[in-house]
């Protein structure tokens, strides 16, 4: 169990990196009309897929954790690990799922970037909210 909350608080730092590599290179390549490359489809993808092995992950941990206790709802930090994180995060992954999706539909190579930068964009804002950062009393540290 404390490997995969290890695991788990390690990888948010490669999400987080690449959330916001791919949120700001497709608002850089919006703005500026740049053709959509192969490297940022590949940066999205990637961004993509470590967001969904961080929710197996956390999937893992939701039923495993003395964290998750429905019971103690009046609790902040019982409220925040059974309902608001985990379902911030669950919104912000089907952002990025949904938001990559439809920049695979989508021909024009401008609108591509500008659709990933709105979906990446809202779900880097909930992730940023929804980490239990150190200073909130929630987490275990900064790793």
């Amino acid at each position: 169990m404390t490997g995969l909350l290890h695991a788990h608080s390690g990888l948010r730092w490669i999400v987080l990196i690449l959330l916001i590599a791919a949120t700001f290179m497709a608002l850089l390549k919006w703005r500026s009309n740049a053709p959509y490359t192969e490297g940022g489809r590949k940066l999205n993808l990637f961004t993509m897929i470590s967001m969904h092995i961080q929710l197996l992950i956390g999937l893992v941990l939701y039923f495993m954790s003395g964290r998750v206790d429905f019971s103690q709802m009046k609790d902040a930090m019982f409220r925040f690990f059974t309902v608001e994180h985990s379902l911030m995060m669950i919104i912000a992954i089907a952002l990025v799922t949904i938001g990559h999706s439809k920049s695979k539909k989508t021909m024009d190579e401008v609108k591509k970037h500008k659709t990933i930068f709105i979906f990446y964009g809202i779900a880097l804002l909930l992730v940023l909210v929804a980490i239990p950062w150190p200073f909130r009393g929630f987490g275990n540290g900064w790793f």
